[in-house]
């Protein structure tokens, strides 16, 4: 079968792997950062009402749910290690909330927008990995444990009253 155009390497040592790695993870992160507003600074209203409007559509995200209606959901669907969901922080206007099931318990991961140079990401982990908006962080985290205790596998959907 022939793949033409498409590139394929065998890598050999860890060291080539781990740049290779990091050099796909800035690609993704490069072309994951066009998603942010490129007129005006994110604190304005339209740049930001730009990066709200990803993550309100996503089955995954709830916007005004309690952290007790959260772990209610979770617990209902089972308590299984990566069921998640987003949710607006209720204590910390701004802020998010990853509610997280592992080992049987539910976790609640405070997702902090991290403003530099004018520009708005969000982290779970001070700033130290950033995303331009929360549909790049839940993606990432899906194929990545990063700072939580497992990836993110099943998200809770949101339910229509």
């Amino acid at each position: 079968m022939d793949f033409s155009g498409h590139k394929s390497r065998v890598i050999e040592n860890p060291s080539e792997a781990l740049s290779v790695a990091v050099e796909e993870g800035l690609s993704w992160r490069r072309k994951s950062c066009h998603r942010l507003s490129s007129h005006g600074s994110p604190s304005t209203s339209q740049s930001s009402m730009s990066s709200i409007a990803i993550h309100v559509a996503q089955p995954w995200f709830h916007s005004k749910l309690s952290r007790d209606e959260a772990q209610k959901l979770i617990t209902q669907l089972g308590l299984i290690d990566g069921v998640f969901l987003v949710r607006d922080s209720q204590s910390n206007p701004r802020t998010f909330v990853l509610s997280l099931c592992h080992t049987q318990k539910i976790k609640h991961f405070q997702i902090v927008p991290v403003e530099e140079n004018g520009e708005l990401f969000y982290s779970l982990d001070d700033g130290h990995t950033r995303f331009t908006d929360l549909l790049q962080l839940v993606e990432f985290y899906q194929l990545n444990r990063g700072v939580l205790p497992c990836k993110l596998k099943h998200h809770c959907a949101r339910i229509t009253l």
